[in-house]
């Protein structure tokens, strides 16, 4: 081969591989839209809103007043109190008074007295006057002289002494000994009357 054959082939190889470079470009592409249209990008993104924090205040447990216990008697600061085995003495005229407590003896005395002992037990009871009410939750020892009292308890009455006139006594146990001086007084007990000694007329005791 001579020389002018060899660049003959020289150059030919060299247009290939410049044909073939502009091949392997890429060819940009246009788009052409029509008349009047308008290109438009697309919206943002909106950002999320951020969480907002809400401090609340600390609980507060409710609070819960306490129930009281109906075994457990109410203290009442206007009452006389015998304490545990101390004396009373309750004297006036139209008016109520309370006694509570566990009373070795209870004196009562004046006209149209009201005594609310309900809420106390008496070992020694002593009326005198007219018109006197006594209530008591019980009763060891009663001893009345007057007229048109009346006394109640609640349990039994060891023993009963009347001297007067219309006075009536009721109890809600036995009473175990009843005497009266008088006329029409009435004594009645739940659990029946023991020994009786009675002087006067329209008595009645049962």
């Amino acid at each position: 081969m001579n020389r002018r054959s060899v660049s003959a082939a020289a150059g030919a190889v060299v247009l290939v591989l410049s044909l073939a470079g502009c091949a392997l470009q890429p060819t940009p592409v246009e788009t052409r839209l029509p008349p009047g249209a308008v290109v438009t990008s697309a919206p943002p993104t909106a950002a999320a809103p951020s969480p907002t924090v809400v401090t609340l205040p600390p609980t507060t447990a409710p609070t819960v007043a306490p129930v009281p216990d109906p075994s457990t008697p109410a203290s009442d600061p206007d009452a006389l109190s015998c304490g545990d085995g101390g004396s009373q003495n309750v004297s006036g005229a139209e008016q109520t008074v309370r006694v509570v407590g566990t009373c070795a003896e209870l004196t009562v005395s004046g006209s149209a007295l009201t005594v609310d002992a309900a809420g106390a037990t008496i070992r020694s009871l002593r009326v005198s006057g007219d018109r006197v009410r006594v209530s008591a939750s019980a009763i060891d020892a009663l001893v009345v002289q007057g007229n048109d009292a009346a006394v109640s308890s609640g349990g039994a009455i060891g023993s009963v002494d009347l001297s007067g006139d219309r006075t009536t006594v009721d109890a809600g146990g036995a009473v175990s000994s009843v005497t009266v001086r008088g006329q029409d007084n009435i004594v009645r007990a739940g659990g029946g009357v023991g020994q009786t000694t009675v002087e006067g007329r329209g008595n009645q005791i049962g």
